[in-house]
């Protein structure tokens, strides 16, 4: 009896530390716009991969790619609601968090790779801190790519836009209205139901990155990539703050320090990405439209009389003179570099 008794004594325990361990596992429900199969999809299901390892599967992420949890503003509305526990964000989705970080994506502000590591590095800090006073956590940090715009026909200056439907993403008002009142003809349009647009002709041109267009298969439609970077596209991988605190404490050091390697590798491999994205989509019939020099000046004009229009209303003039000073910081002290390099040998 008294063997019975112990055999048992131990079963129970073995099942209330099991029934323990499930009640404390958690599920992070992921929205993402990001394409099944595009590099940030293969990032996110190498992070559930990582973290389930790290917490012994306490700790999973659970998916739902290609926009099918919505679009941006549908996926941070359902993890305000507690619907979703995270989702993977551009920088027009972060903006809904904290708008201010509008300022990484305005045009031909910044002009390079290098000058955006060093910017964002600069600026994160204060990002992350406001995004945390609003409840959420980001915890990676994605440079996806650089916006160049996909037509049917042509487009080498501003003029030529303005022949065109473009696709535009719906909730931004104040750069709706900045847009048509430059005589831009704008189509509120989700990426998800960008293809359909197309399709029906609803729009004939769009502008997105190089790995975006290329896994969506939206290119085949407008076949004409002006040649001319925009602007950086910067996103993240966001939690909210809820989900965050309930993991348990030993596993989160781990956790930050693999989606820091992730974050990395998809930086790295970006260049080379966008090159592989832009030679396919060239062997299936994409043309890269090279913008002559006075076009480059005639957009650089439009860019500025825009950026008047939205500072202190998408962006506080205080950020915009923060991002000014670490783009113009980079500069000289590249300037100083190069005169370094350059000097001849004593």
């Amino acid at each position: 009896m008294k063997r019975k008794s112990l055999s048992l004594i131990i079963s129970i325990v073995f099942l209330i530390t099991t029934l323990s361990g499930l009640l404390q596992s958690t599920t992070i429900k992921i929205g993402s716009i990001a394409p099944k199969r595009s590099p940030w999809d293969d990032a996110l299901r190498i992070l559930n991969q990582k973290w389930q390892e790290i917490t012994h599967g306490e700790v999973e992420l659970q998916i739902y790619p290609g926009g099918i949890a919505g679009n941006e503003s549908d996926t941070l509305r359902k993890m305000r609601m507690g619907i979703l526990g995270g989702g993977v964000f551009t920088n027009r989705g972060l903006t809904k968090i904290y708008p201010d970080i509008y300022v990484l994506n305005i045009p031909f502000l910044i002009t390079s790779h290098q000058e955006l590591d060093y910017v964002l590095e600069q600026m994160k800090p204060v990002f992350e801190k406001e995004i945390e006073q609003k409840g959420f956590k980001i915890i990676i940090w994605s440079t996806v790519g650089w916006v160049h715009i996909f037509s049917k026909d042509e487009v080498l200056y501003p003029e030529d836009l303005k022949k065109h439907k473009l696709s535009f993403t719906t909730g931004e008002p104040e750069l709706e209205q900045a847009w048509k009142r430059s005589g831009y003809q704008i189509v509120p349009n989700d990426l998800k139901d960008l293809m359909m647009a197309l399709q029906s002709g609803m729009v004939d041109s769009f502008y997105l990155t190089p790995l975006v267009a290329a896994s969506g298969q939206y290119f085949p439609l407008a076949p004409n990539m002006c040649s001319l970077k925009i602007a950086p596209v910067v996103g993240g991988i966001v939690v909210t703050q809820k989900i965050w605190d309930a993991i348990p404490q030993q596993y989160k050091e781990d956790m930050l320090k693999a989606t820091q390697q992730i974050s990395e590798n998809l930086n790295q491999d970006r260049t080379k990405l966008e090159e592989e994205a832009i030679e396919t989509m060239k062997e299936y019939g994409l043309k890269i439209n090279e913008v002559p020099k006075d076009a480059v000046i005639q957009w650089k004009k439009a860019a500025e009389r825009g950026i008047e229009v939205l500072k202190g209303k998408v962006f506080t003039n205080e950020i915009y003179n923060v991002l000014k000073h670490h783009i113009d910081e980079y500069n000289r002290s590249n300037e100083k570099k190069d005169r370094i390099e350059d000097s001849p040998p004593i």
